[in-house]
């Protein structure tokens, strides 16, 4: 695979890079990552690809790679390629952080093997070892110091730098008593000259102090002594001293002969450690743009589904506003697709958003596409994508793009991916128009997969034409003729020319010179495409209403569909508790029967030979469980229970107050007639009304009659 330097330009890689990069925790990691290229090999490809994917998985589970950040050794590295030379106390250190830290990720990637299998397969190889971190803490401390215990001659050396210096505080301390008595030393006493505690002698009295005189006040008013016992102890110190460094220089020589033999070793471990900061980055920079690992097929499939332009979707995201996504289809049967519509609607971006994820890809990165995508491998991506003018090689843009094309013409084949922005521009429309489609052509008949953006109608005619090549247009609203950034495929788009210029201020009557002024058959294709363009959005947009409402119907259908099972194991549930109430019922009657023959004859035996038959038929039904299932179904009988009563409770409280309700409804009082069937309200006869007189009835029972108040009456029958 060869990607020329110029398409890495043209679709701002190199932007994607420093993104990426400056999620990177060291110095190498970033390094490394702004060096990023496209891999020549694809299983070295399909192996990054796999790590990045298995680190961005890290992200969203509980088990979190350790931290892998480190200071380079390089220099540690190449010192131990040189003999006799030794490493400083602070290069240690930083040997012994790196080995820690590449021991915890190479165990840690052991123990999760199964989580991340490509990373641990990418750890596997490099040894964990922990004989140097060992010697290392037995001769440095954590402060970065040589321990005294390092060597039984530091050790002496050092407590008898310390009894020295003791001798040294105790004679200055001496001096200062002696000689601040006798008043030569001025206010301040002491001060430090050349790491040394000297006496702040009054100058009248230099003379008077005896000792090494290492200085004076700017006034010259003060004189700085070291006393004459303390001198001769400092000589004494600066012997032990030297005899120190010299023993903490050997032990340092001993320690880097040892770590000599694990250079190779730490060579991999920097080496480990700056890939994981790269595949880290690559992880986290994928995170930020919602990117995942697509299927990589080889039969030539290239399906990308809700495509993001990264640089994009970060520039927006800042800004709030919302990015629009692409989806292209190439394969065997759709190799190129011709992309037209206006300008502003977003031609150009769809072009290098599709070369941009290639690139992307095909450097170990992810891309932010739809988990459905399907990507195939190119060999080479040819771009030729905005002004390329060359003022210093004395090209114009039309020059440039056919030294462009010349290029394309030498390396295109079946293994091309070629993306061409405004093919043809920059000459005469008919005589640039007719080259660029022999030059369609000829990579159409060469098999190569390719988008390229137009306004020329030929083009479009051509992708019409031929059956491996597609229309597609980037729609545009018919009324507001704002663009709305859409990639149509299947039909070519109107460049909306008048259109746009009417909405833009200019003249309906320069509109209508300008018609006059191009051939009539141009103007009516050119309005047949917008046609076909408004009426393909309306269909579209029919589409999606219709799409919604099927949305909408499906998810009302799943509601029904779990609340009929929701009822459905209510229903089993209740009938359970039915049956089992049924049986106690059962029982209930039986013991009753019992009871009352037991009642009549007083035969003991056989009332406890027929409770023993009733337990025996009832034990013989019921079968053995363990004492968890048993209580599983206890608990789950005493929650169909509770459930019930809690229904029943329910119903009876909205019973009874339906009969409060229609207690306290005032009673609308019926009107009588002679003739109609009453009773009295707390009666149970039924009698007929012979006579009514004001508030009185008078009712006839057939044996006798009565006068009643109409008030005590209830209606029973109206008389026809």
């Amino acid at each position: 695979m060869h990607i020329q330097e110029k398409t890495l330009k043209d679709i701002e890689f190199y932007t994607v890079l420093d993104q990426m990069s400056a999620y990177c925790m060291t110095h190498l990691g970033t390094a490394r990552a702004l060096q990023s290229k496209p891999f020549s090999k694809k299983e070295d490809l399909i192996i990054a690809l796999k790590r990045t994917n298995d680190y961005l998985a890290s992200f969203e589970n509980d088990n979190r790679i350790p931290n892998h950040g480190f200071e380079p050794i390089t220099k540690e590295i190449q010192l131990l390629k040189i003999e006799n030379s030794y490493l400083e106390t602070v290069s240690f250190r930083k040997i012994k952080a790196i080995s820690m830290a590449s021991n915890e990720i190479i165990i840690f990637l052991k123990k999760f093997h199964e989580y991340y299998p490509h990373l641990f397969e990418f750890s596997s190889t490099i040894p964990v070892t922990t004989e140097l971190i060992q010697q290392i803490d037995a001769i440095i401390d954590r402060f970065g110091d040589v321990k005294d215990n390092a060597s039984p001659t530091l050790f002496n050396l050092r407590q008898e730098i310390n009894a020295i210096r003791g001798k040294i505080n105790q004679s200055f301390v001496s001096a200062l008593t002696s000689y601040s008595s006798m008043d030569y030393l001025d206010d301040i006493r002491e001060s430090v000259v050349e790491n040394k505690r000297v006496l702040a002698v009054k100058a009248m009295y230099r003379r008077k102090v005896k000792g090494s005189i290492l200085g004076a006040s700017k006034t010259g008013s003060i004189v700085y002594i070291e006393p004459e016992a303390t001198f001769r102890y400092t000589r004494e110190l600066n012997n032990l001293v030297f005899e120190e460094t010299e023993e903490v220089t050997r032990i340092l020589k001993q320690l880097t002969n040892y770590t000599r033999s694990f250079r190779v070793l730490l060579k991999d471990y920097q080496e480990f450690l700056t890939e994981l900061d790269l595949i880290f980055a690559k992880a986290k920079y994928a995170a930020s743009i919602n990117a995942i690992l697509p299927e990589i097929t080889d039969n030539r499939d290239y399906v990308l589904k809700d495509a993001i332009h990264p640089l994009l979707y970060i520039s927006n995201q800042k800004k709030h506003i919302k990015t629009f996504s692409q989806s292209i289809e190439l394969h065997p049967e759709n190799r190129i697709i011709v992309i037209s519509g206006p300008n502003a609607g977003g031609k150009s971006i769809t072009l290098k958003t599709v070369g941009l994820l290639q690139v992307m890809l095909q450097s170990g990165l992810l891309i932010p596409v739809h988990i459905r995508s399907k990507v195939c491998l190119f060999d080479r991506i040819l771009t030729d994508i905005g002004d390329n003018q060359s003022i210093e090689s004395h090209l114009s843009t039309y020059s440039y793009r056919l030294k462009q094309m010349n290029y394309f013409l030498k390396k295109c084949n079946q293994h091309t991916l070629f993306l061409i922005d405004e093919f043809g521009t920059g000459s005469d429309p008919e005589l640039g128009g007719a080259l660029a489609e022999t030059f369609l052509e000829e990579f159409y008949h060469r098999e190569a997969y390719g988008i390229i953006t137009t306004h020329y109608s030929n083009l479009k005619v051509l992708a019409n034409e031929l059956p491996f090549m597609q229309n597609a247009n980037m729609m545009f609203d018919e009324v507001s003729l704002e663009p709305m950034y859409k990639l149509a495929l299947g039909q070519a788009g109107s460049s909306f020319t008048f259109e746009v210029a009417q909405k833009n201020g200019i003249p309906f009557s320069l509109i209508n010179r300008a018609k006059k002024k191009i051939e009539r058959g141009k103007v009516r294709f050119d309005a047949t495409i917008a046609k076909l363009q408004k009426e393909r959005s309306k269909l579209e947009k029919t589409e999606q209403s219709l799409k919604v409402n099927e949305r909408k119907k499906l998810d009302e259908a799943e509601k029904l569909e779990e609340i009929n099972l929701k009822i459905q194991k209510k229903l089993e549930s209740y009938q359970e508790l039915y049956d089992s109430n049924q049986r106690l019922i059962y029982l209930g009657q039986k013991m009753n029967d019992l009871s009352e023959r037991y009642f009549d004859n007083h035969q003991k035996k056989e009332l406890m030979a027929e409770l023993f038959k009733v337990v025996q038929i009832e034990n013989s039904k019921r079968k053995k469980v363990s004492a968890t299932v048993k209580k599983v179904q206890k608990a789950k009988e005493q929650k169909v229970i509770e459930e019930v009563e809690k229904t029943v409770e329910v119903i009876r409280q909205k019973k009874k107050a339906a009969k409060i309700k229609v207690a306290h409804a005032p009673k609308s009082k019926p009107i009588f007639k002679v003739g109609d069937r009453v009773r009295l309200q707390d009666g149970r006869a039924v009698g007929s009304i012979d006579k009514l007189e004001k508030n009185k009835a008078v009712i006839n029972y057939g044996m006798f009659t009565t006068n009643v108040s109409v008030e005590q009456l209830e209606l029973v029958e109206r008389v026809k």
